[in-house]
Protein backbone atom coordinates (compact mmCIF):
# COMPACT_ATOMS: atom_id res chain seq x y z
CA UNK A 1 0.00 0.00 0.00
CA UNK A 2 1.12 3.53 -0.77
CA UNK A 3 -0.55 6.70 0.41
CA UNK A 4 -0.06 9.73 -1.79
CA UNK A 5 -1.25 12.95 -0.16
CA UNK A 6 -3.46 10.95 2.15
CA UNK A 7 -5.17 9.05 -0.69
CA UNK A 8 -4.93 5.30 -0.11
CA UNK A 9 -3.93 3.35 -3.21
CA UNK A 10 -2.97 -0.29 -3.53
CA UNK A 11 -0.12 -1.44 -5.77
CA UNK A 12 0.69 2.06 -6.94
CA UNK A 13 3.10 2.07 -9.87
CA UNK A 14 6.60 3.52 -9.69
CA UNK A 15 5.55 6.19 -12.20
CA UNK A 16 2.72 7.31 -9.94
CA UNK A 17 5.13 7.67 -7.03
CA UNK A 18 7.65 9.51 -9.22
CA UNK A 19 5.04 11.99 -10.42
CA UNK A 20 3.42 12.55 -7.04
CA UNK A 21 3.58 15.87 -5.21
CA UNK A 22 3.82 16.34 -1.47
CA UNK A 23 4.14 13.57 1.13
CA UNK A 24 3.94 9.85 0.41
CA UNK A 25 3.68 6.91 2.77
CA UNK A 26 5.17 3.62 1.60
CA UNK A 27 4.99 0.17 3.17
CA UNK A 28 7.72 -2.37 2.57
CA UNK A 29 10.56 -4.44 3.98
CA UNK A 30 13.94 -2.97 4.86
CA UNK A 31 16.10 -4.56 2.21
CA UNK A 32 19.37 -2.90 3.19
CA UNK A 33 20.69 -0.15 5.48
CA UNK A 34 23.75 1.92 4.58
CA UNK A 35 24.84 4.33 7.31
CA UNK A 36 26.87 7.17 5.80
CA UNK A 37 27.37 9.13 9.02
CA UNK A 38 25.25 12.25 8.79
CA UNK A 39 22.63 10.42 6.76
CA UNK A 40 21.51 6.87 6.00
CA UNK A 41 20.25 5.08 2.90
CA UNK A 42 17.27 2.82 3.57
CA UNK A 43 16.56 0.49 0.64
CA UNK A 44 12.91 -0.51 0.87
CA UNK A 45 11.66 -3.65 -0.87
CA UNK A 46 8.12 -2.96 -2.06
CA UNK A 47 5.62 -4.84 -4.23
CA UNK A 48 7.34 -3.87 -7.46
CA UNK A 49 10.72 -2.29 -6.83
CA UNK A 50 13.47 -1.58 -4.34
CA UNK A 51 13.02 2.13 -3.52
CA UNK A 52 15.80 4.23 -2.01
CA UNK A 53 14.97 6.38 1.00
CA UNK A 54 17.43 9.03 2.24
CA UNK A 55 17.23 9.49 6.01
CA UNK A 56 18.77 12.55 7.66
CA UNK A 57 20.39 11.25 10.86
CA UNK A 58 21.14 14.75 12.16
CA UNK A 59 17.61 16.07 11.68
CA UNK A 60 15.62 12.91 12.46
CA UNK A 61 17.97 10.84 14.60
CA UNK A 62 19.32 7.39 13.74
CA UNK A 63 16.59 5.21 12.15
CA UNK A 64 15.16 2.68 14.56
CA UNK A 65 14.58 -0.01 11.93
CA UNK A 66 16.75 -3.03 11.08
CA UNK A 67 17.24 -5.06 7.90
CA UNK A 68 14.26 -7.36 7.50
CA UNK A 69 11.81 -5.15 9.41
CA UNK A 70 8.41 -4.43 7.88
CA UNK A 71 7.93 -0.66 8.08
CA UNK A 72 6.01 2.39 6.90
CA UNK A 73 7.99 5.43 5.80
CA UNK A 74 6.66 8.90 5.24
CA UNK A 75 8.63 11.29 3.08
CA UNK A 76 8.85 13.52 0.06
CA UNK A 77 9.59 12.33 -3.46
CA UNK A 78 12.68 14.04 -4.89
CA UNK A 79 13.87 13.67 -8.48
CA UNK A 80 17.30 12.04 -8.79
CA UNK A 81 18.49 11.03 -12.23
CA UNK A 82 21.29 8.93 -10.72
CA UNK A 83 18.68 6.52 -9.40
CA UNK A 84 17.47 3.69 -11.64
CA UNK A 85 13.93 4.76 -10.80
CA UNK A 86 14.63 8.43 -11.43
CA UNK A 87 13.77 9.50 -7.89
CA UNK A 88 14.39 8.89 -4.21
CA UNK A 89 12.39 9.60 -1.09
CA UNK A 90 13.59 11.91 1.66
CA UNK A 91 12.18 10.24 4.74
CA UNK A 92 10.73 12.05 7.74
CA UNK A 93 8.92 9.36 9.76
CA UNK A 94 9.33 5.62 10.28
CA UNK A 95 6.77 3.26 11.81
CA UNK A 96 7.80 -0.33 12.47
CA UNK A 97 4.95 -2.65 11.54
CA UNK A 98 6.73 -5.91 12.32
CA UNK A 99 10.24 -6.27 13.74
CA UNK A 100 12.59 -8.99 12.58
CA UNK A 101 13.62 -11.59 15.18
CA UNK A 102 16.88 -12.73 13.59
CA UNK A 103 19.23 -11.57 10.87
CA UNK A 104 18.85 -13.57 7.66
CA UNK A 105 21.41 -16.42 7.39
CA UNK A 106 21.61 -15.84 3.61
CA UNK A 107 22.65 -12.62 1.81
CA UNK A 108 19.32 -11.71 0.23
CA UNK A 109 20.26 -8.02 -0.08
CA UNK A 110 23.28 -8.66 -2.31
CA UNK A 111 23.29 -8.40 -6.09
CA UNK A 112 23.80 -12.13 -6.43
CA UNK A 113 23.00 -15.03 -4.11
CA UNK A 114 26.11 -17.24 -4.04
CA UNK A 115 25.01 -20.42 -2.29
CA UNK A 116 25.46 -24.13 -2.83
CA UNK A 117 22.26 -25.60 -4.26
CA UNK A 118 21.52 -27.46 -1.00
CA UNK A 119 21.53 -24.18 0.95
CA UNK A 120 19.75 -22.41 -1.87
CA UNK A 121 16.84 -24.79 -1.37
CA UNK A 122 17.15 -25.12 2.41
CA UNK A 123 16.59 -21.37 2.82
CA UNK A 124 14.27 -21.07 -0.18
CA UNK A 125 11.62 -18.84 1.50
CA UNK A 126 14.40 -16.33 2.27
CA UNK A 127 16.32 -16.64 -1.00
CA UNK A 128 13.16 -15.81 -2.95
CA UNK A 129 13.20 -12.34 -1.38
CA UNK A 130 16.31 -11.37 -3.33
CA UNK A 131 15.24 -8.99 -6.16
CA UNK A 132 16.97 -11.00 -8.89
CA UNK A 133 15.48 -14.27 -7.69
CA UNK A 134 12.09 -12.63 -7.37
CA UNK A 135 12.42 -11.30 -10.93
CA UNK A 136 12.67 -14.88 -12.26
CA UNK A 137 9.20 -15.61 -11.01
CA UNK A 138 7.72 -12.32 -12.13
CA UNK A 139 8.88 -13.23 -15.64
CA UNK A 140 7.41 -16.71 -15.16
CA UNK A 141 4.14 -15.04 -14.22
CA UNK A 142 4.34 -13.15 -17.52
CA UNK A 143 4.84 -16.40 -19.43
CA UNK A 144 1.67 -17.88 -17.91
CA UNK A 145 -0.18 -14.63 -18.46
CA UNK A 146 0.84 -14.46 -22.12
CA UNK A 147 -0.14 -18.10 -22.65
CA UNK A 148 -3.59 -17.46 -21.17
CA UNK A 149 -4.25 -14.13 -22.85
CA UNK A 150 -3.27 -15.32 -26.30
CA UNK A 151 -5.27 -18.54 -26.17
CA UNK A 152 -8.37 -16.78 -24.85
CA UNK A 153 -8.03 -14.37 -27.80
CA UNK A 154 -8.08 -17.45 -30.06
CA UNK A 155 -11.34 -18.70 -28.49
CA UNK A 156 -9.76 -21.34 -26.26
CA UNK A 157 -11.54 -22.16 -23.00
CA UNK A 158 -9.57 -22.67 -19.80
CA UNK A 159 -10.47 -25.75 -17.76
CA UNK A 160 -9.13 -27.64 -14.75
CA UNK A 161 -8.47 -31.37 -14.85
CA UNK A 162 -8.28 -33.69 -11.81
CA UNK A 163 -4.83 -34.50 -10.44
CA UNK A 164 -5.94 -37.75 -8.77
CA UNK A 165 -6.60 -40.20 -11.60
CA UNK A 166 -7.37 -43.86 -12.24
CA UNK A 167 -4.66 -44.40 -14.85
CA UNK A 168 -1.65 -42.63 -16.28
CA UNK A 169 -1.79 -40.83 -19.60
CA UNK A 170 1.79 -41.66 -20.50
CA UNK A 171 1.91 -45.23 -19.20
CA UNK A 172 5.10 -46.81 -17.88
CA UNK A 173 6.42 -46.97 -14.34
CA UNK A 174 7.02 -43.24 -13.84
CA UNK A 175 3.77 -42.62 -12.00
CA UNK A 176 3.12 -41.91 -8.32
CA UNK A 177 0.68 -44.31 -6.65
CA UNK A 178 -1.55 -43.46 -3.71
CA UNK A 179 -4.37 -45.03 -1.71
CA UNK A 180 -7.75 -43.58 -2.50
CA UNK A 181 -10.49 -44.95 -0.22
CA UNK A 182 -9.23 -48.53 -0.55
CA UNK A 183 -8.71 -48.12 -4.27
CA UNK A 184 -5.51 -47.65 -6.25
CA UNK A 185 -5.09 -44.18 -7.71
CA UNK A 186 -2.30 -42.12 -9.23
CA UNK A 187 -1.06 -38.54 -9.45
CA UNK A 188 -1.64 -37.25 -12.97
CA UNK A 189 1.31 -37.39 -15.35
CA UNK A 190 -0.56 -35.16 -17.78
CA UNK A 191 -4.04 -33.71 -18.38
CA UNK A 192 -4.00 -35.45 -21.76
CA UNK A 193 -7.12 -37.64 -21.43
CA UNK A 194 -9.17 -34.74 -20.10
CA UNK A 195 -7.95 -32.33 -22.78
CA UNK A 196 -9.14 -34.76 -25.43
CA UNK A 197 -12.47 -35.25 -23.66
CA UNK A 198 -13.03 -31.48 -23.63
CA UNK A 199 -12.38 -30.93 -27.34
CA UNK A 200 -15.89 -32.13 -28.36
CA UNK A 201 -17.26 -29.87 -25.61
CA UNK A 202 -15.49 -26.57 -26.27
CA UNK A 203 -13.49 -27.17 -29.46
CA UNK A 204 -10.36 -25.51 -28.05
CA UNK A 205 -9.16 -25.85 -24.46
CA UNK A 206 -6.13 -25.11 -22.31
CA UNK A 207 -4.86 -25.62 -18.78
CA UNK A 208 -2.02 -24.35 -16.60
CA UNK A 209 -1.41 -26.85 -13.81
CA UNK A 210 0.93 -29.27 -12.05
CA UNK A 211 1.91 -32.69 -13.35
CA UNK A 212 3.82 -35.44 -11.59
CA UNK A 213 6.51 -37.83 -12.82
CA UNK A 214 7.97 -40.54 -10.58
CA UNK A 215 11.28 -40.56 -12.43
CA UNK A 216 14.44 -41.12 -10.40
CA UNK A 217 16.40 -38.53 -12.34
CA UNK A 218 18.80 -36.26 -10.48
CA UNK A 219 19.77 -33.89 -13.26
CA UNK A 220 19.71 -30.15 -13.87
CA UNK A 221 16.71 -30.48 -16.23
CA UNK A 222 14.30 -32.82 -14.40
CA UNK A 223 11.72 -32.37 -11.66
CA UNK A 224 9.18 -34.75 -10.14
CA UNK A 225 6.53 -32.04 -10.02
CA UNK A 226 6.40 -29.27 -12.58
CA UNK A 227 3.92 -26.89 -14.18
CA UNK A 228 2.63 -27.78 -17.62
CA UNK A 229 1.12 -25.31 -20.09
CA UNK A 230 -1.26 -27.46 -22.14
CA UNK A 231 -3.65 -26.81 -24.98
CA UNK A 232 -5.73 -28.99 -27.28
CA UNK A 233 -7.56 -27.85 -30.42
CA UNK A 234 -10.12 -29.54 -32.65
CA UNK A 235 -10.78 -29.49 -36.39
CA UNK A 236 -7.11 -29.33 -37.31
CA UNK A 237 -6.00 -30.12 -40.84
CA UNK A 238 -2.48 -31.13 -39.85
CA UNK A 239 -0.28 -31.15 -36.77
CA UNK A 240 1.49 -28.13 -38.26
CA UNK A 241 -1.59 -26.16 -37.18
CA UNK A 242 -0.51 -26.82 -33.59
CA UNK A 243 3.05 -25.73 -34.27
CA UNK A 244 1.79 -22.52 -35.87
CA UNK A 245 -0.44 -21.82 -32.88
CA UNK A 246 2.47 -22.25 -30.49
CA UNK A 247 4.67 -19.97 -32.59
CA UNK A 248 2.02 -17.23 -32.54
CA UNK A 249 1.59 -17.68 -28.79
CA UNK A 250 5.32 -17.28 -28.19
CA UNK A 251 5.42 -14.09 -30.27
CA UNK A 252 2.54 -12.62 -28.26
CA UNK A 253 4.07 -13.64 -24.95
CA UNK A 254 7.51 -12.22 -25.72
CA UNK A 255 5.91 -8.94 -26.78
CA UNK A 256 4.02 -8.83 -23.48
CA UNK A 257 7.21 -9.48 -21.50
CA UNK A 258 9.12 -6.76 -23.33
CA UNK A 259 6.33 -4.29 -22.67
CA UNK A 260 5.27 -5.04 -19.10
CA UNK A 261 8.20 -6.94 -17.56
CA UNK A 262 10.97 -4.70 -18.86
CA UNK A 263 12.46 -3.94 -15.44
CA UNK A 264 12.76 -7.65 -14.56
CA UNK A 265 14.36 -8.46 -17.92
CA UNK A 266 16.85 -5.62 -17.44
CA UNK A 267 17.62 -6.69 -13.87
CA UNK A 268 18.50 -10.18 -15.13
CA UNK A 269 20.20 -8.83 -18.28
CA UNK A 270 17.97 -10.96 -20.51
CA UNK A 271 17.45 -10.42 -24.22
CA UNK A 272 14.40 -12.33 -25.41
CA UNK A 273 14.78 -14.34 -28.63
CA UNK A 274 12.68 -13.91 -31.73
CA UNK A 275 10.10 -16.58 -32.49
CA UNK A 276 10.08 -15.65 -36.19
CA UNK A 277 11.08 -18.19 -38.85
CA UNK A 278 11.51 -21.24 -36.62
CA UNK A 279 13.00 -24.06 -38.71
CA UNK A 280 11.52 -27.57 -38.72
CA UNK A 281 13.42 -30.78 -39.34
CA UNK A 282 12.28 -34.39 -39.31
CA UNK A 283 13.59 -36.66 -36.55
CA UNK A 284 15.66 -39.04 -38.66
CA UNK A 285 17.03 -36.20 -40.77
CA UNK A 286 18.05 -34.41 -37.55
CA UNK A 287 19.87 -37.52 -36.35
CA UNK A 288 21.82 -37.87 -39.57
CA UNK A 289 22.56 -34.14 -39.80
CA UNK A 290 24.08 -34.10 -36.32
CA UNK A 291 26.17 -37.17 -37.06
CA UNK A 292 27.53 -35.71 -40.29
CA UNK A 293 27.97 -32.05 -39.29
CA UNK A 294 29.35 -32.55 -35.79
CA UNK A 295 31.03 -35.95 -36.21
CA UNK A 296 28.85 -37.56 -33.54
CA UNK A 297 27.92 -41.16 -34.41
CA UNK A 298 24.25 -42.09 -33.95
CA UNK A 299 23.97 -44.41 -30.95
CA UNK A 300 20.20 -44.93 -31.07
CA UNK A 301 17.30 -43.96 -33.29
CA UNK A 302 14.71 -44.25 -30.51
CA UNK A 303 14.91 -40.65 -29.28
CA UNK A 304 17.11 -37.55 -29.23
CA UNK A 305 19.80 -37.63 -26.59
CA UNK A 306 20.55 -34.44 -24.58
CA UNK A 307 23.83 -33.92 -26.42
CA UNK A 308 22.05 -34.26 -29.77
CA UNK A 309 19.48 -31.67 -28.68
CA UNK A 310 22.33 -29.34 -27.77
CA UNK A 311 24.01 -29.77 -31.15
CA UNK A 312 20.72 -29.32 -32.95
CA UNK A 313 20.26 -26.03 -31.09
CA UNK A 314 23.76 -25.03 -32.22
CA UNK A 315 22.83 -25.85 -35.82
CA UNK A 316 19.63 -23.75 -35.60
CA UNK A 317 21.63 -20.73 -34.42
CA UNK A 318 24.40 -21.18 -36.99
CA UNK A 319 22.19 -21.90 -40.00
CA UNK A 320 18.95 -20.09 -39.18
CA UNK A 321 19.89 -17.45 -36.61
CA UNK A 322 17.37 -18.65 -34.04
CA UNK A 323 17.61 -20.60 -30.76
CA UNK A 324 14.37 -22.44 -31.65
CA UNK A 325 13.93 -25.54 -33.77
CA UNK A 326 10.97 -27.89 -34.31
CA UNK A 327 11.78 -31.59 -34.60
CA UNK A 328 8.95 -33.53 -36.25
CA UNK A 329 7.91 -37.10 -37.08
CA UNK A 330 9.26 -38.89 -34.01
CA UNK A 331 9.26 -42.71 -34.12
CA UNK A 332 6.00 -44.35 -33.12
CA UNK A 333 7.90 -46.32 -30.46
CA UNK A 334 8.95 -43.06 -28.78
CA UNK A 335 5.45 -41.55 -28.54
CA UNK A 336 2.38 -42.39 -26.40
CA UNK A 337 -0.33 -44.69 -27.71
CA UNK A 338 -2.74 -41.84 -28.48
CA UNK A 339 -0.38 -40.22 -31.01
CA UNK A 340 -1.44 -40.42 -34.66
CA UNK A 341 0.89 -42.43 -36.89
CA UNK A 342 1.85 -40.96 -40.24
CA UNK A 343 -0.41 -42.61 -42.89
CA UNK A 344 2.49 -42.47 -45.34
CA UNK A 345 4.90 -44.14 -42.90
CA UNK A 346 3.33 -45.84 -39.83
CA UNK A 347 6.74 -46.14 -38.20
CA UNK A 348 6.74 -42.40 -37.46
CA UNK A 349 4.15 -40.14 -35.89
CA UNK A 350 2.53 -36.81 -36.68
CA UNK A 351 4.24 -35.27 -33.67
CA UNK A 352 6.89 -32.75 -32.76
CA UNK A 353 9.13 -31.32 -30.07
CA UNK A 354 10.18 -27.69 -29.82
CA UNK A 355 13.76 -27.13 -28.69
CA UNK A 356 15.01 -23.87 -27.23
CA UNK A 357 18.75 -23.33 -26.86
CA UNK A 358 19.33 -27.04 -27.29
CA UNK A 359 16.73 -28.38 -24.86
CA UNK A 360 13.22 -29.76 -25.39
CA UNK A 361 10.57 -27.45 -23.91
CA UNK A 362 7.46 -28.67 -25.78
CA UNK A 363 6.02 -31.99 -26.88
CA UNK A 364 2.95 -32.12 -29.09
CA UNK A 365 1.23 -33.64 -32.05
CA UNK A 366 -1.95 -34.94 -33.61
CA UNK A 367 -4.02 -37.46 -31.64
CA UNK A 368 -5.89 -40.52 -32.84
CA UNK A 369 -9.57 -39.51 -33.01
CA UNK A 370 -10.98 -42.68 -34.62
CA UNK A 371 -12.27 -45.34 -32.19
CA UNK A 372 -11.30 -48.36 -34.29
CA UNK A 373 -7.85 -46.95 -35.04
CA UNK A 374 -7.22 -46.28 -31.36
CA UNK A 375 -8.31 -49.79 -30.36
CA UNK A 376 -6.04 -51.31 -32.99
CA UNK A 377 -3.01 -49.38 -31.80
CA UNK A 378 -3.63 -50.18 -28.13
CA UNK A 379 -4.08 -53.87 -28.98
CA UNK A 380 -0.85 -53.85 -30.97
CA UNK A 381 0.94 -52.40 -27.92
CA UNK A 382 -0.51 -55.12 -25.66
CA UNK A 383 -2.61 -52.71 -23.61
CA UNK A 384 -5.71 -53.81 -21.69
CA UNK A 385 -8.58 -52.01 -23.39
CA UNK A 386 -10.81 -52.44 -20.31
CA UNK A 387 -8.51 -50.14 -18.29
CA UNK A 388 -9.27 -47.25 -20.66
CA UNK A 389 -13.04 -47.52 -21.00
CA UNK A 390 -13.75 -43.96 -19.86
CA UNK A 391 -10.98 -42.54 -22.07
CA UNK A 392 -12.26 -44.39 -25.14
CA UNK A 393 -15.75 -42.96 -24.61
CA UNK A 394 -14.46 -39.78 -26.27
CA UNK A 395 -13.56 -41.74 -29.41
CA UNK A 396 -16.55 -44.08 -29.41
CA UNK A 397 -19.12 -41.32 -29.45
CA UNK A 398 -17.33 -39.04 -31.87
CA UNK A 399 -14.55 -36.47 -31.73
CA UNK A 400 -13.11 -34.21 -34.47
CA UNK A 401 -9.52 -34.37 -35.71
CA UNK A 402 -7.50 -32.75 -32.95
CA UNK A 403 -4.10 -32.29 -31.39
CA UNK A 404 -2.24 -30.27 -28.85
CA UNK A 405 0.88 -29.83 -26.81
CA UNK A 406 2.41 -29.47 -23.38
CA UNK A 407 5.08 -26.92 -22.46
CA UNK A 408 7.25 -27.32 -19.38
CA UNK A 409 7.01 -23.91 -17.72
CA UNK A 410 10.13 -24.29 -15.61
CA UNK A 411 12.24 -25.49 -18.55
CA UNK A 412 10.95 -22.68 -20.73
CA UNK A 413 11.87 -20.16 -18.02
CA UNK A 414 15.30 -21.72 -17.52
CA UNK A 415 16.15 -21.64 -21.22
CA UNK A 416 14.87 -18.12 -21.77
CA UNK A 417 16.84 -16.75 -18.83
CA UNK A 418 20.01 -18.72 -19.54
CA UNK A 419 20.06 -20.52 -16.18
CA UNK A 420 21.85 -23.83 -15.73
CA UNK A 421 19.50 -25.62 -13.32
CA UNK A 422 15.75 -26.03 -13.42
CA UNK A 423 15.56 -25.68 -9.64
CA UNK A 424 16.33 -21.97 -10.01
CA UNK A 425 13.07 -21.56 -11.91
CA UNK A 426 10.92 -23.54 -9.48
CA UNK A 427 9.57 -21.84 -6.37
CA UNK A 428 9.78 -24.94 -4.15
CA UNK A 429 11.37 -27.77 -6.16
CA UNK A 430 10.28 -31.36 -5.78
CA UNK A 431 12.93 -33.83 -6.86
CA UNK A 432 14.19 -37.15 -5.51
CA UNK A 433 16.05 -35.34 -2.71
CA UNK A 434 13.73 -32.49 -1.72
CA UNK A 435 10.28 -32.62 -0.12
CA UNK A 436 10.64 -29.47 2.00
CA UNK A 437 10.25 -26.54 2.30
Amino acid sequence: MIKINGDIKKAVSVEEVKNSKGTVEIEGTVHRLRDMGSFCFILLRTLNQVIQVVWDNEANGTPSCAEGDSIKIEGKVVEDLRSKLGFEIHGSKITIVSAVENISPVPINKGKVNLHMDNHLKYRPLVLRNPKIRAIFKIQEGLCRGFREFLVSQQFTEFRSPKIVAQGAEGGANIFKLEYFEKMAFLAQSPQFYKQAMVPVFGRVFEVGPVFRAEKHDTSRHLNEYTSLDFEMGFIDTFYDIMNMETAMLKYTFSLLEKEYKSELELLNVQLPSADNIPAIKFYEAKDLIAEKYNRPVRTYTDLEPDEERLLGKWAKEEHGTPFVFVTHYPSSARPFYTMDDPENPDVTLSFDLLLNGMEITTGGQRINNYTMQIEKMTKLGMDIADFKSYLMTHKYGTPPHGGLGIGLERLTMQLLGLDNIRYTTLFPRDINHLIP
